[in-house]
């Protein structure tokens, strides 16, 4: 009867083997996935802040150009040229905005604020307020990015 008990070890210490194999294979798949997954989520913050920092910028150029051409009077046809440039340049900002605010909803009142800064340059009294406008609706977006440094940091 004691013939069998080293076979039974040796079964028992095979199986036992091959789960702890097993687990820690499974486990190591599951951590790569993971790795893999905030690896791809980071690129697509990354992309998501720089698509909305561009169009903002874009927007930021067009409506500073059109404001000017505004208050310094500048010929009907022209103004409208830059005035159909700032229409496209804003319709530009939502969806980096939106795609921004739902992958790092930590991000979304700092991005909200550099495009509502952006806005802020239209119907300024004057250069002046145009360029502090302009000036301001800049160092949002600059804190948009800091922000978004921040929350990417390991």
């Amino acid at each position: 009867m004691t013939d069998w008990v080293p076979a039974m070890v040796g079964v028992v210490g095979t199986l036992a083997g091959t789960l702890t194999v097993t687990v820690l294979q499974q486990r190591a798949a599951r951590t790569e996935r993971a790795d893999r997954s905030a690896g791809e989520r980071r690129t697509e913050l990354v992309h998501a802040v720089t698509a909305l920092v561009t169009a903002l910028a874009a927007h930021r150029r067009a409506m500073w150009a059109r404001e000017r051409l505004r208050l310094t009077g500048a010929d009907d046809s022209v103004y409208a040229d830059a005035r159909a440039d700032s229409h496209r340049t804003r319709g530009e900002i939502t969806a980096p905005l939106v795609t921004l605010s739902i992958l790092a909803p930590a991000l979304a009142d700092a991005a909200r604020a550099a495009a509502h800064a952006t806005y802020e340059l239209r119907g300024a009294a004057d250069q002046t307020a145009l360029d502090t406008a302009r000036t301001r609706a800049a160092r949002a977006a600059d804190n948009l990015v800091a922000q978004a440094a921040t929350h990417l940091a390991p």
